[in-house]
């Protein structure tokens, strides 16, 4: 097997710096046609070096799949800010559809002195959270439940969540790619967050920074299908410039936001 070319090998040093990588901005790097910069890629995911996405190229492992137990461990204290964020912007006598996530189980937990909610969720820990509050009704949907994180997943949740028009739907992403796409790793949970969106009025996103940049093989929608993004900190450049285009509104979740209401 030859080696790879020069402008492979700093093709591939740019995918592992950034993790992933767009053909039109290696492109305009490399001053070089938009099909040879796709040769290259092929050639370097090929060889196993990375993974190719729509557009680009992504670092092999670039996300994982941990446990429910360790997400929640994951980047505790600002899911927990950007829980409180969001909490604030919804008022008493609300609907809410909740997707599973450990991000979104925050939500819940922070949504627990609200009143006479209406809260639907494909997650059972979300609806434990929920119990004794002052929410109006928790709706679960039906599905199959998910041992390993309590989530209710397949046709007949995507069914149950079809029924509902709420008045807002938060939904959680694994990644964030540069490009705008929020990704998931399960195929079944983007069919589940395409339902929360397409039945609410007000589509909130909740997202930690450290799911930036990240990639997965699923699409679930683009920024511009939200009207709300909720992270930790300020984003890349490129995110920012993507929701500004967008018209999409990004809150940084912090104490001075809350101080500020």
């Amino acid at each position: 097997m030859q080696h790879l070319t020069n402008r492979q090998e700093k093709i591939l040093d740019i995918i592992r710096e950034n993790k992933i990588i767009k053909v039109d901005i290696l492109s305009s790097s490399f001053n070089v046609s938009e099909q040879s910069i796709r040769k290259d890629l092929n050639e370097i995911c090929g060889r196993g070096l990375a993974a190719r996405t729509h557009g680009g190229a992504r670092l092999i492992n670039a996300i994982s799949n941990p446990t429910y137990e360790q997400k929640r461990l994951t980047s505790k204290d600002e899911k927990w800010e950007i829980a409180r964020v969001t909490a604030s912007l919804i008022p008493d006598n609300s609907s809410i559809m909740l997707i599973s996530g450990t991000t979104t189980e925050n939500v819940a937990r922070a949504l627990y002195n609200h009143e006479n909610l209406v809260i639907v969720s494909n997650n059972l820990n979300i609806a434990n959270v929920l119990f004794g509050s002052k929410a109006k009704e928790i709706i679960i949907t039906g599905g199959t439940v998910r041992e390993s994180d309590g989530e209710l997943i397949g046709e007949n949740t995507v069914s149950k969540i079809s029924q509902f028009k709420a008045d807002y739907g938060i939904i959680g992403a694994p990644a964030f790619e540069n490009g705008g796409a929020l990704l998931d790793i399960n195929e079944r949970a983007v069919s589940i967050a395409r339902a929360i969106l397409k039945h609410a009025q007000k589509k909130i996103f909740v997202c930690d920074s450290s799911k930036l940049l990240k990639t997965a093989p699923h699409v679930i929608c683009n920024i511009s299908d939200i009207d709300i993004f909720i992270t930790d900190q300020e984003p890349p450049k490129v995110f920012r410039e993507i929701c500004e285009k967008s018209n999409t509104e990004i809150i940084i979740a912090n104490r001075n936001f809350l101080k500020s209401m």
